[in-house]
């Protein structure tokens, strides 16, 4: 009986967020304006508190006696106060600001691209030693192919006219792939707000 408010609390802003933007009716696109903007400021709340929970526990490795201390957290700790006074002092929209974080930014976000890169070619090398179907063997072959391709190793061949329109041609199905993935994340998100809606699935309850 304790989960009757909460489901219904749940499904009644559901159904007054999405006839809001299908019934033009005053009430509603305000009712749908002010339980948006009090979602945006819990979520913005949540993220203060995870950024001052993740400070806590680097925080407690470096400077809680009886427990080996993490070098790491340091770094961390460093990082974090430094952007914050700087941040504060000059404030995000700063062009120098940006700039700098940026350039510290760029080159921690490539370098997880390329482990990312490397950990997935290994995966895909394990997977083909525990199934040698068809699908598996064209899903090395493609993974290779176009690893060999965003090496830059035929970058001499887009002189060629037609090899350049290859390549681009080429160039364009990971794209596709990334729509087919972002299309799979819209349709999961849709289902996981059905069920909310039907009072399905009640992540609400803790």
């Amino acid at each position: 009986m304790r989960g009757i408010p909460a489901t219904f609390v749940a499904v009644l802003t559901a159904v007054m967020i999405l006839l809001g933007y299908f019934v033009s009716l005053p009430a509603l696109e305000s009712a749908r304006t002010l339980l948006l903007g009090w979602a945006v400021t819990l979520v913005s709340v949540a993220a203060i508190v995870g950024v001052f929970n993740l400070v806590a526990v680097h925080w407690r490795k470096l400077f809680i006696p009886g427990r080996e201390r993490d070098v790491y957290s340091a770094f961390f700790l460093l990082a974090f106060f430094v952007t914050l006074v700087v941040g504060l002092w000059l404030s995000p929209s700063d062009a120098q600001y940006q700039h700098i974080v940026t350039s510290i930014q760029a080159p921690v976000e490539i370098s997880l691209m390329a482990v990312v890169a490397v950990s997935l070619a290994y995966g895909v090398l394990r997977m083909l030693q525990r199934r040698r179907d068809l699908m598996t063997i064209l899903f090395v072959l493609s993974v290779l192919f176009f690893l060999i391709l965003e090496s830059g190793i035929l970058a001499p061949l887009a002189y060629n006219p037609l090899l350049k329109q290859i390549l681009h041609l080429v160039n364009r199905i990971p794209l596709a792939g990334a729509r087919g993935i972002l299309l799979g994340i819209a349709l999961g998100s849709l289902t996981t707000g059905l069920r909310v809606l039907f009072g399905s699935d009640r992540p609400y309850r803790g």
